[in-house]
């Protein structure tokens, strides 16, 4: 009786251990299946990359400082200007 309740046991590990690995192998597949469904979502929502982002930025926030210069020009150009018009 020992040595079948043994057996029964290592039979039911064998049946867990078996389940458990099924298991793992199913979790690995959903969240391959989640990954691609994601990729593709994100593929059809034309986001940039961070790369993209930042360089994009850069570009943007030199432009405004060219923006910033010429505006500070145009005033003492104009300033000038009606210097010369009052005299």
């Amino acid at each position: 009786m020992m040595q079948s309740d043994n057996r029964i046991l290592d039979d039911m590990a064998k049946v867990a251990t078996g389940a458990l690995g099924s298991l793992t192998g199913l979790r690995a597949e959903i969240e391959a299946k989640v990954q691609q469904q994601l990729e593709r979502l994100l593929g059809r929502m034309n986001l940039v990359s961070r790369e993209e982002f930042e360089t994009i930025k850069a570009v943007a926030q030199a432009a405004r400082e060219e923006q910033i210069k010429l505006e500070r020009r145009l005033q003492e150009i104009e300033a000038r200007l009606a210097e010369k018009g009052s005299s």
